[in-house]
């Protein structure tokens, strides 16, 4: 990692954490409005998708969309054996009481003791710190998202969300480990790459 990308992530940490509940909510409702009209979210069944921990794009009312219109709402939980992400079906009686256990790294996990492969998916809703015009994404440097997606090729759609700020005009460094995304929406943009 070059000390830019190491500047650029302590950067949008920060200003992605200093976003007020107003913001975080008007931008989670602009993000829903470009979303629900996707093509590959109207087709899709079975979604992937992050509880919202870290100044994310918020994701309550996405979930709650989902089980509106029938669709499966898969989240994520580190495989301890091999540092992956494997997708736990949940319901809505489950999301609604918080039934998730509190993971080291800070963030939310369902509790079960199976998963499914990523490849189970129809689309992957994931979490970013940055993306730039080629679908090159930065995450939270833990690789977890990049170790999974590598084994999984074709499927799911991958899909970023962010605030316009994290969108970068400027191209990203793209490392041999980095998975680039099919997508990105932010309150203002929907974005398609070419993988």
């Amino acid at each position: 990692m070059t000390l830019s990308t190491t500047s650029l992530r302590k950067q949008l940490r920060k200003q992605r954490r200093s976003l007020n509940l107003w913001a975080q909510r008007q931008a989670e409702q602009q993000v829903l409005q470009r979303l629900i009209r996707l093509s590959h979210f109207q087709r899709s069944q079975h979604i992937g998708v992050y509880l919202h921990a870290f100044g994310e794009i918020h994701t309550q009312k996405l979930i709650h969309y989902c089980f509106a219109h029938q669709k499966q709402v898969y989240l994520p939980m580190i495989c301890n054996m091999n540092q992956q992400l494997v997708w736990v079906e949940i319901s809505l009686h489950q999301y609604i009481n918080k039934r998730f256990s509190h993971h080291t790294l800070g963030m939310k996990e369902p509790m079960a003791s199976r998963g499914k492969h990523v490849s189970h998916l129809d689309l992957l809703i994931m979490p970013l710190l940055a993306c730039d015009k080629y679908g090159t994404r930065i995450g939270m440097g833990g690789g977890f998202y990049d170790k999974t997606l590598a084994t999984a090729h074709s499927t799911p759609y991958r899909l970023g969300l962010g605030h316009d700020f994290q969108l970068i005009q400027d191209p990203l460094v793209r490392e041999d480990w980095d998975q680039p995304l099919d997508g990105f929406i932010s309150p203002s943009q929907t974005l398609s790459f070419k993988r």
